[in-house]
C-alpha cells in the first residue's frame, strides 16, 4: 500500500481533498524503531509527527515527582506528535515503541511549507488534533484523580 492509500485511512487525513493528501504523503519519510525504543522524549525538541504504519507504542508522561504516567497506547493508523507540528514546543510526552514499529514521519518544516501553500488544509486538520487534545487532557484528570 503506497502512502496516499494508508494516510487516507488515518483519522488525522480522513477528510483531506486527495490532492491535499498526495501532497502530504510525498513528504513524509519511514522510520523503524526497535521494541523499547524511545520515538519522542518528553521535553526535547520535536521533529514532526509520527503516523504508525505497524506496530505499537505507549505514550508516557512523567511528573515533577518523577512518577510515569500512562497516557495512552497507539497502534497502526494513529498518529503521535500532532501538537510539535502546529506550536513547535518540547515534547509533552515520551513515546515509547512497546513492539518493533514503523512510521510515517512529516517533519515539522515540511508540514508548515505545506500549509503557508495550502492554508485551507488546516481547516481539515485542526478539529482531529483538537479532539486528541481534549481527549488527553480527559486522561490527564482520570489519572490525576
Amino acid at each position: 500500500m503506497n502512502n496516499d492509500d494508508f494516510l487516507k485511512n488515518v483519522g488525522m487525513f480522513s477528510k483531506m481533498s486527495p490532492k491535499h493528501l498526495k501532497q502530504i504523503a510525498k513528504a513524509c519519510r519511514s522510520r523503524e524503531y526497535k521494541a523499547g525504543e524511545y520515538i519522542v522524549r518528553q521535553d526535547e525538541e520535536g521533529l514532526g509527527l509520527f503516523i504508525i504504519t505497524g506496530g505499537k507504542v505507549e505514550v508516557v508522561k512523567e511528573t515533577s515527582e518523577k512518577k510515569e504516567l500512562h497516557i495512552a497506547t497507539h497502534t497502526t493508523g494513529e498518529f503521535i506528535g500532532e501538537m510539535t507540528i502546529i506550536d513547535g514546543a518540547k515534547r509533552t510526552a515520551s513515546v515509547i515503541a512497546k513492539e518493533d514499529t514503523t512510521c510515517l514521519v512529516l517533519t515539522s518544516w515540511d508540514f508548515h511549507a505545506i500549509m503557508k501553500a495550502h492554508p485551507e488544509m488546516a481547516l481539515e486538520i485542526l478539529p482531529i488534533i483538537v479532539k486528541r487534545f481534549r481527549e488527553t487532557n480527559e486522561q490527564l484528570i482520570k489519572l490525576q484523580s
